[in-house]
This record gives structure tokens, sequence and C-alpha cells, in this order.
């Protein structure tokens, strides 16, 4: 696809307004999604190819059982902390008393384990190769469907809230989700429109003040129109993201994803990192609003991600 070279543009400039109209639009996408198809990492050229073209890609049973069972330990013992609980990063369910997610849990002082995850070079490369730069970590969590009281995460593309509410300029960061538990199509998984990350689609209404305090709860603005989602899915379908634990979503940041309600007994749970190219760092909000708090959007922790040493085998 033919793009506007990222530097060519000022950070401030809104290449993507949202919010703003009183009807919502397709806009053109003017970035790259692989910022350099030779940039050297883990991913095989196909996979690169695959990602260019879905926004997204799927590597099953990535992690092997014993880390997996080492991070569900892990949740545990934070789902069990009451001090956890109290902190701001915690987020509960918007009509029960589960956690739903718990932010920045790439902070050594909240998980030293997920820590480490995070600057993991197998999945933090494969960022670091599709952007094409030194990366940083701008938002991490967990993510928590418990059975039978999990709610659904409705369609959004992350970018849409992370440009209007954050401030990140362009499309250059890519999320990945690694599923701690077997993700079933019956239990609420990770469902994505291959394709949709091609366009923006621009939402419309005016954000609230202090937006996030309800929409990490249940989001209502920032979210596509019906006609908008029903024409990105006709065009390209939807992928529901089931798998093992251990399996590992990478996805372009504008990528157009939710997932259903857990009325199952069987809870799904699983570990988000974003990671933001450093030529990306986060401006002033566009919809001149205060900015979100550092927890959900970091603003000041941002230098190279230094990523442990590890002697593994590539999944190209």
């Amino acid at each position: 696809m033919e793009t506007t070279p990222p530097h060519s543009i000022d950070a401030r400039e809104d290449c993507y307004p949202s919010r703003v109209q009183p009807e919502p639009e397709f806009l053109k996408r003017c970035d790259p999604i692989v910022y350099n198809h030779e940039a050297p990492g883990p991913l095989s050229a196909a996979q690169l190819s695959q990602f260019e073209r879905d926004g997204f890609l799927i590597l099953p049973a990535f992690f092997p059982e014993a880390d997996i069972a080492t991070y569900k330990e892990e949740i545990q013992r934070l789902g069990a902390s009451d001090e956890i609980q109290q902190r701001p990063e915690s987020i509960l369910e918007p009509d029960h008393c589960e956690l739903r997610s718990l932010f920045s849990v790439h902070k050594p002082e909240i998980s030293p384990c997920f820590s480490e995850v995070a600057a993991d070079p197998r999945i933090a490369g494969m960022a670091a190769q599709i952007l094409d730069d030194d990366v940083y970590i701008h938002q991490s969590r967990v993510n928590l469907k418990p059975g039978f009281a999990g709610k659904e995460f409705y369609w959004h593309s992350d970018f849409e809230t992370w440009h209007v509410e954050d401030g990140m300029p362009r499309m250059r960061a890519v999320s990945c989700s690694l599923l701690l538990t077997e993700n079933y199509e019956f239990n609420g998984p990770l469902m994505l429109i291959p394709g949709s990350h091609c366009q923006f689609v621009a939402c419309v209404g005016e954000t609230p003040d202090d937006h996030y305090q309800k929409s990490l709860r249940r989001q209502e603005y920032g979210v596509p129109d019906q006609d908008s989602l029903a024409r990105l899915a006709e065009d390209g379908g939807i992928v529901n993201v089931v798998g093992p634990p251990g399996t590992i979503v990478l996805f372009d940041c504008n990528t157009m994803h939710g997932s259903n309600g857990n009325i199952t007994p069987f809870p799904r749970s699983n570990l988000f990192f974003v990671y933001n190219s450093l030529k990306n760092r986060l401006v002033e909000p566009f919809c001149s609003k205060k900015p979100r708090p550092e927890f959900i959007a970091n603003r000041t922790a941002v230098a190279p991600l230094t990523m442990r040493e590890l002697n593994v085998q590539s999944h190209a």
C-alpha cells in the first residue's frame, strides 16, 4: 500500500482526526504497516507479509507449558493480593468485584515475573522488527475473563483511543497478546477483522473528561458505528483467536478487535503488551483533554527496551 513516510509530517499534526465530526468516516491510513521488510528479527518474510496483509499474526503454542504454569501462578498471586486490588492499576468488572484488568504489569514493582516477559526478545524482537526501531512499553496489562462473569470488550481500534486520548501520533505500535488459558470459540476469545488496519474509522462523540474511569470498564466513546463495522466485517470477515495456552497473537495498533462476554465456566486470561516505536512517543492528547494516567499511557519512562538474552530458536 502507498503511504507517506512518517518522518515527513510533524507529530503534532492530526493525521487521524476522530470524535470531531458529526458523522463517522473512513480515513486512508498514511503510515506503513511493516516499516522495513529487510529489518532483522525472528519473523520470516512470509510472516511479515501475512502481518501486513491481515493486520495480525497468530503463533500457536509459542511459549512452553512450564512457562505458562509460572505465569498463571503469578496471576493468582496478583489476584489474591488486597494491596494489588487497591492500586489504581486494578480495574474491576463493571457489575462484579472480580478483577477485569491489571495495568503496568511490566513494572518490576508490580510483577518482576511479567517484567521479564515484556523484555523477552522472542516477542519484543518481533515488534522491533515490524516497526524497524527500538521499542518501549506503551501499555501492559493482564486481562481476565472469569467464568460466568467476564464481560465483553466492544469492537474498537486501540490506536483510535491512543491517538485521541493519549497523543500517540502515528500508527507505529504493535500489540502482543499471550494466551494463558485455553481460548475456545465459546469463552469470549479475541476476535479480529482481517484487513481492518488499512483504514482508520473516525468515530463520533466528544470525549468526556476523565473518560478512562468508565471506558476501562465499559467503553462508550471511541467505538465505531455499526455501519462501519458491518462494512469492515463484510470485506474481511472475522477471525476468532482460539488456541492452547502459550499462543501468541501479534496485531497492528489499528486492527479492529473485540470479544464477547464469557458465560461459560471456563475462564480466559491473557498477558497484553504494547510495543511503541521510540520515534512515536506521545505528544499532547488530540482531544485537548488532560492526558490519561501513566499506568495506561507511558509518557515518562520512555527508553529503549533492554531485551534479556536468551538462547532460543526462532519461530520463523
